[in-house]
């Protein structure tokens, strides 16, 4: 099944596996920090109960960690530089393919350019644009005519005083609705009362 696979999902593969080591060197790194915690911890325990050897052991060993850690930490930068100059590598590698089509794909577009008939081409649409710009023109000034005389209209058909005594009206339902919805608040609040007052003579 592997002969099939192709560059893209083979350099997809490596990059996965890349990225478990470094998952694995990550996680191996903070199980020696683990390490190092419980090393301290006991090395504590063992000067506070007295015991010159073993403390003396635990520091030998966190030592070790450290040196371990320490490995470790360069490990990981190793591989994350190399991975950094790999994907350096593989955009180079993509430029260089990108300028090798777009080199031949300019070299086909020149040879079969017909230059006479492009700067044809490219009049007869000028003109086209230019007539269309006229058309779009003129229709936009039939529409701002119309807005202009439909703007007239309503402002001779509605004045300025009616408009405010709609929006005034609109206010004043507003403030009648809330003082409606209190009223029926209050009025529900009270009877809530009655029924405790009742509940509580029984």
């Amino acid at each position: 099944m592997g002969l099939f696979k192709s560059k893209e999902e083979r350099r997809l593969e490596r990059d996965m596996k890349i990225r478990q080591g470094i998952r694995r060197i990550e996680k191996a790194i903070a199980e020696q920090n683990r390490f190092a915690d419980e090393f301290i911890r006991n090395a504590r325990y063992a000067k506070q109960i007295g015991d010159q050897s073993q403390y003396q052991f635990i520091r030998n060993s966190l030592k070790k960690t450290a040196t371990i850690k320490r490995l470790l930490e360069r490990q990981l930068l190793a591989v994350k530089n190399a991975l950094l100059i790999k994907r350096q590598a593989e955009a180079a590698a993509d430029f260089a393919q990108a300028m090798s089509l777009m080199a031949r794909e300019v070299s086909r577009l020149y040879g079969d350019t017909d230059l006479a008939r492009t700067q044809l081409e490219w009049e007869r649409a000028l003109m086209q644009s230019q007539s269309m710009e006229e058309r779009i023109q003129m229709f936009l000034d039939s529409i701002e005519a119309g807005a202009a005389a439909d703007v007239s209209a309503t402002t001779e058909a509605v004045s300025d005083e009616e408009i405010d005594r709609m929006i005034a009206a609109e206010e004043e339902a507003v403030q009648a609705r809330e003082v409606q919805q209190l009223a029926e608040l209050r009025a529900e609040l009270a009877e809530l009362k009655g029924q405790m007052g009742t509940k509580e003579s029984k």
